[in-house]
């Protein structure tokens, strides 16, 4: 049985634009363009600090969207199966009603990032409370959300490749930056 071969996360861009991104790994330099652009990450390490996140920014835009019973960073989201987040909706039968409970599951990946990141890929998940699919008025959504969700999309594609390639994340979390300080 052959391997599988990694994801492509640039698939949906030109190629030449996914060419540009494989020629920066090659020499080396995505990684400090990367850093520069988006030096620390983000300080939001738990499960609740997350939920609080995420409902903050549900509150200033989506303030009459759904409510979410559970948000949480889920380890067994992996990026190999296309997965960066996870909305999903339950319906459960409870005596004569239908209760349904929504969540958002966001890769553990996400702790070790950029606060862009994290807020891409937030905004991206609440837009699907209001939009299914991901089309045009997705898409407005999000943009209305994060104005720069399309270069930061981008950007953590391009980070995801460079992962493929290299296999070293760029950023630490703020635990291991405080601990490699210390020894």
């Amino acid at each position: 049985m052959r391997p599988k071969p990694p994801p492509n996360y640039l698939a949906g861009y030109p190629a030449a634009l996914a060419a540009q991104v494989q020629q920066l790994i090659r020499q080396d330099k995505l990684a400090d363009m990367l850093r520069q652009k988006y030096p620390q990450t983000h300080t939001v390490r738990t499960d609740k600090a997350l939920y609080d996140y995420v409902l903050e920014a549900k509150g200033k835009y989506l303030g009459n969207a759904a409510s979410l019973s559970k948000v949480a960073f889920d380890s067994k989201l992996h990026v190999i199966q296309n997965a960066l987040g996870m909305h999903t909706t339950i319906a459960r039968v409870q005596g004569a009603k239908l209760k349904t409970k929504r969540e958002i599951r966001v890769a553990a990946l996400f702790k070790d990032m950029p606060p862009e990141f994290l807020r891409m890929i937030v905004v991206h998940e609440l837009a699907h409370l209001k939009e299914r699919e991901h089309n045009k008025a997705f898409y407005q959504l999000c943009r209305h959300m994060e104005p720069d969700y399309h270069q930061l999309e981008f950007d953590l594609r391009a980070y995801l490749t460079y992962l493929d390639a290299e296999g070293e994340p760029l950023w630490l979390s703020v635990k291991a930056d405080a601990g490699a300080l210390t020894s």
